[in-house]
């Protein structure tokens, strides 16, 4: 019974959300046991706290040497369609290796709740003056001694998320460890 009203549930969020949906990557037990997935509502609400909660927030690109490269960064908070934007120096490596390579993931994770979440989308770089006033902090100012003329944006569309969080009961598959993900739909963006 548990499995049958379990099933409903998802055939019922695939059909409200076609756009989405939600994976065991590669897993090996999916459907061969009472394995439940969580729900995408489920999912996504344990995502944006912990995003909310998250001390910091690492952006990884290709490097020069198509090496991953990561760093701390100080996102502006997460919008509804989980994209995410940040600040930078027009200046910085991040930018050379985001216009030789725009694929990016970003990882955040709350200790408390020993939860963590993966997006990996693709980044773009935007200098509109209107976008720049938006999305700007005011401790920013003294990094950007031209104020906003050396500042751009890294906007970050969400291709797919994962996400572990124990306290929401969403864990990893038991045979593979990988965390349930989303697959977003990036052509109706």
């Amino acid at each position: 019974m548990k499995l049958i009203l379990t099933t409903s549930l998802i055939l019922i969020t695939y059909i409200l959300l076609p756009a989405q949906e939600v994976i065991f990557e590669n897993s090996s037990i999916l459907g061969k046991d009472e394995t439940i997935l969580p729900s995408i509502t489920l999912i996504k609400s344990a995502a944006k706290e912990i995003i909310a909660n998250s001390q910091s927030c690492a952006l990884i690109t290709i490097g020069e040497d198509d090496s991953p490269r990561a760093r701390a960064m100080d996102p502006f908070p997460i919008e509804e369609n989980f994209t995410v934007w940040f600040g930078t120096n027009p200046k910085s490596r991040k930018v050379s290796q985001i216009q030789k390579d725009p694929r990016v993931t970003l990882y955040y994770i709350n200790k408390d709740i020993s939860g963590y979440v993966v997006i990996s989308g693709t980044a773009e770089l935007v200098t509109n003056q209107t976008l720049k006033n938006k999305y700007w902090k005011r401790e920013w100012e003294s990094f950007y001694i031209d104020n906003r003329e050396n500042y751009l944006l890294i906007k970050v569309n969400p291709i797919w998320m994962e996400v572990l969080s124990p306290k929401h009961d969403i864990n990893n598959d038991t045979v593979t460890w990988n965390p349930p993900r989303i697959n977003f739909n990036t052509e109706n963006r």
